[in-house]
């Protein structure tokens, strides 16, 4: 296989279940090594559980499980968890940022990671996690540079940065990609993510069955939106 050691950099435990479980589950069993660097706890989000079981103390240690849930049933064996802030990624040291990821990339040297397409990815931790990968890896000689593989989901985004080039046909892991989304339960709740459905029911073959991405290419200026302001991905 082409990519035999993959890294995936997200912001917040449940972006690898929702975006890149299916894809993960698909390399993983044909013998890539995935590690995940998970930046954040997602401590700071709204959702607490239905009918509620977390609160802002307890939900911390609570997503820390979670993730860690999703990662076995994926497949994942290497999860780091780096312990940024949440919803805060934008306003990190971007020194301290970078030089974490790149740590992980000079011990890992993946072939591929996969991140989120900065300014293309709706929250604020999602463009500024993209663009501090981006950044990172320009960095790196041409010939040490991995490939970027980008989810992006914004609205219109594809009348910007065009249709995905990658297309994963996810629909044999759909069971694998489920189980790791549900492994969130403070985030996912069952009733509301199948809507009483089964993985063998076409809307959800549909809705879950492909996983899309885009292939970086460096040099671009990409409207990364930390702090309003461009990050520029130099040769």
């Amino acid at each position: 296989m082409t990519n035999k050691k993959i890294l995936v950099v997200l912001p917040h435990p449940d972006d690898e279940a929702y975006f890149v479980s299916g894809t993960l589950a698909k390399y993983i069993e044909e013998g890539a090594q995935v590690t995940y660097a998970c930046l954040t706890l997602g401590e700071m989000g709204r959702n607490m559980g239905v009918p509620l079981f977390a609160n802002r103390v307890t939900l911390p240690a609570i997503r820390k499980l979670e993730l860690a849930a999703s990662a076995q049933s994926i497949g994942i064996q290497d999860l780091r968890m780096l312990g940024f802030h949440d919803k805060m990624i934008e306003f990190e040291d971007r020194d301290l940022l970078d030089s974490q990821i790149m740590k992980l990339i000079q011990e890992l040297t993946p072939s591929l990671v996969i991140t989120f397409y900065p300014g293309y990815s709706v929250h604020p931790d999602h463009d500024a996690t993209g663009a501090a990968v981006i950044r990172t890896i320009a960095r790196l000689p041409l010939t040490e540079r991995p490939v970027v593989h980008c989810s992006a989901f914004s609205n219109n985004h594809e009348k910007v940065i065009g249709k995905a080039d990658v297309s994963i046909d996810v629909t044999r892991f759909l069971a694998t990609k489920i189980k790791s989304i549900l492994s969130h339960s403070s985030q996912f709740q069952e009733d509301k993510l199948l809507g009483g459905r089964d993985i063998t029911d076409d809307i959800i073959r549909s809705k879950f069955g492909t996983e899309r991405f885009w292939t970086y290419q460096f040099g671009d200026v990409i409207a990364a939106k930390p702090r309003g302001d461009l990050v520029c991905a130099q040769m």
